[in-house]
């Protein structure tokens, strides 16, 4: 990624009384949201989630922060404080508490109710502190205040972080639905007071800041999902975030409605809603709710709720795509997409999609129906709050590029000094001091993968070479020489994967290898290294001019 500070290094020591901020993960993308916070030799950390990854990293199953700014002070951090219990705010949680068990996870009741349960399948068992809305706490150096904020999920927060070098207001993932189905709504009283008082530092949700108007109201798809399951004659099936509980609210609302039964499928949406309605976040009528292995004796007045909305490979609506999951869908199904597409996702949903299309069911998405409005402000909601906070610095976050652009030139418009507004990277580090706010230098933070049980060992070079080998395919050479003579004595013996299988089409360059080699020993060239490097290079540059193609070529040459 091109680095935007490319004269910063690393920065000073914090002065003495200053506030550091770094981000480590969540800007200038969406995903793997993590802040740390210092001050007084303490750290702070804000929010530890993943992403998920994209067609370009092959194998990967989930993308980390990168703890290496954080390791060698794991001892000074006293406190993660969780937004809310989307995953990617919460998903690293459990391999930030694999390197210290015992840090403290505050969060509200319902975060830290899903967090647990995530972290139990880890065995691991944290410290929990449960906080609310209007509440204060002081974590070490720092006095929090917890603010409530409306998302796509129950019982989000704000958080305030005062210190002595200043204030700083970080919202969250936050919109402000002026009727949401909770009746809880982002407490602008607050916002206002804090204004009043001074913000010295608004670091703002910035994924729909390049939106203009209002996000629409959580109560706006009940028409649209009330026609479509009216209207299907056969099964429907809801494909949402597990942690999604105002939608899955409204699809029980409505299967209610159409005498549906409603039955969740998959381990995440079935923990996840069990959780929502022992917590009373989720009303769920007596009776309306089945268990999956029950599926087969039900007709077809049923309302599936499962995973897989990104198109996740593993979730429920792929493998139903694939035809490997033990519901079959087919002709008079409908389904139902309840989410926005997360950038980078599109060619995974877009397949799941064509695939569900092709087995006869109906698929309705945002793009043809009122089946999602989104979590986040717009650009209309995003104005009120700079009106309303009148920030000293504004720092954008949570967004791609565009939209931590869109983001602050809605604060410039607002009145926010250009030189206030922050538009920063991942590793940038910004010091608040005497409640100014600046860019003080960078520390290194790359991308941690997560394959399997291997955390961290994948680098960009082995996607790259995952990559080649998904795309150009594969060829080996084994060829073996006669130490003395040089001469060859058995081979070149040739293997193609995923590149051309016809093996006469080898005959050619085998006859390059040996003219090459011949002339290379005539040189006095006789190390297996330098002999390989020469097939490498034959066969390569056959590869290239014969066929346009670069596949990954692994030499084998064996002195007997």
């Amino acid at each position: 990624m091109n680095h935007p500070h490319p004269d910063l290094g690393l920065p000073s020591p914090l002065v003495k009384g200053g506030l550091r901020i770094v981000a480590l993960g969540g800007l200038g993308e969406i995903g793997r949201n993590m802040t740390v916070f210092e001050t007084k030799g303490k750290l702070l950390i804000v929010d530890c989630g993943v992403l998920f990854p994209e067609d370009t990293q092959p194998g990967i199953d989930l993308i980390l922060p990168d703890f290496s700014y954080i390791r060698d002070r794991l001892d000074d951090v006293v406190g993660v404080f969780l937004t809310h219990g989307h995953e990617d705010h919460i998903g690293a949680v459990p391999y930030l508490l694999r390197e210290r068990g015992d840090i403290a996870i505050y969060g509200s009741a319902l975060t830290l109710a899903l967090v647990t349960a995530k972290l139990k399948e880890h065995r691991i068992s944290p410290l929990t502190r449960e906080v609310r809305e209007g509440g204060h706490e002081d974590v070490g150096p720092f006095e929090l205040e917890f603010v409530a904020v409306n998302h796509s999920i129950p019982d989000a927060l704000a958080v305030v972080i005062n210190t002595d070098a200043g204030r700083v207001l970080a919202t969250g993932d936050f919109k402000m639905d002026q009727l949401p189905l909770d009746g809880r709504i982002t407490d602008l009283r607050t916002f206002a007071r804090l204004g009043e008082e001074g913000v010295d530092l608004f670091m703002v949700d910035s994924t729909n800041a390049d939106i203009p108007g209002f996000t629409p109201s959580e109560r706006e798809i009940m028409p649209a999902l009330n026609r479509v399951i009216g209207s299907t004659k056969r099964r429907v099936i809801v494909a949402s975030f597990s942690s999604h509980v105002h939608r899955v609210q409204q699809v029980i609302d409505t299967a209610l409605i159409h005498n549906r039964k409603v039955i969740f499928i998959g381990r995440s949406m079935v923990r996840n809603m069990k959780i929502a309605q022992d917590m009373g976040y989720l009303t769920v009528p007596p009776g309306i709710v089945m268990d999956a292995k029950d599926l087969d004796s039900f007709d077809d007045n049923v309302v599936l709720i499962c995973t897989g909305s990104q198109g996740e490979p593993m979730a429920a609506l792929s493998r139903m795509a694939n035809g490997d999951h033990q519901i079959r869908v087919g002709e008079g199904d409908t389904v139902i997409l309840a989410s926005s597409l997360i950038p980078g996702n599109e060619n995974s949903v877009f397949r799941v999609i064509n695939e569900l299309t092709r087995f006869g069911a109906k698929v309705v998405h945002k793009a043809n129906a009122m089946v999602h409005v989104s979590g986040h402000a717009a650009a209309g909601e995003l104005l009120y709050c700079y009106n309303i906070v009148k920030p000293r610095f504004v720092m954008p976050i949570h967004g791609e590029w565009r939209h931590m652009k869109a983001n602050a030139e809605l604060a410039i418009q607002s009145g926010v000094p250009r030189s206030n507004a922050l538009i920063i990277e991942n590793g940038v580090v910004v010091d608040l001091i005497d409640h100014e706010a600046q860019v003080v230098g960078s520390v290194p933070c790359g991308f941690v993968y997560v394959d399997g049980q291997s955390i961290g060992d994948i680098t960009e070079t082995s996607l790259k070479d995952r990559r080649i080998l998904g795309e150009e395919g594969f060829i080996s050479v084994i060829v073996v020489i006669d130490s003395q003579s040089g001469k060859i004595v058995a081979g070149p013996d040739i293997h193609a994967r995923g590149f051309n299988e016809d093996m006469a089409l080898f005959d050619d360059v085998k006859l390059k290898i040996e003219k090459a080699l011949a002339s290379a020993v005539a040189e006095g060239i006789n190390g297996t290294h330098q002999l390989s490097q020469i097939v490498r290079k034959t066969v390569g540059g056959w590869v290239g001019g014969e066929h346009r193609r670069k596949p990954m070529i692994v030499p084998v040459v064996i002195e007997v």
